[in-house]
């Protein structure tokens, strides 16, 4: 909440989920209970993320998802975890999402 104020990005965003709030990732709680809340089925959801526990949360669950290398793992990291894309940049981001 503090950052959604401090960036003024809260409206961006239906619902989030921390840590503190349910299991750690990898374990992919945390995204079956932001797809049961938001009544998302999960062939219709991705998972965007700068790290391989992000992108291993997703992974076990069957959730597309795309890694982003302007974050915090390498792009080989990402990569092992078999993401649809990876993106460099948030404009290459961007890109993909429109297009897909």
């Amino acid at each position: 909440d503090r950052i959604f104020r401090e960036t003024g990005s809260g409206a961006l965003f239906d619902a989030s989920r921390t840590a503190d709030e349910t299991r750690s990732k990898p374990h992919p709680q945390m995204l079956e209970e932001l797809l049961d809340e938001l009544g998302v089925d999960v062939g219709r959801a991705v998972m965007v993320g700068d790290t391989e526990y992000d992108l291993e949360m997703a992974r076990a669950i069957g959730m597309a998802r795309v890694g982003v290398t302007y974050g915090v793992h390498t792009p080989a990291r990402l990569s092992a975890s078999e993401p649809r894309w990876v993106a460099h940049s948030v404009a290459d981001l961007f890109d993909w999402l429109e297009g897909e």
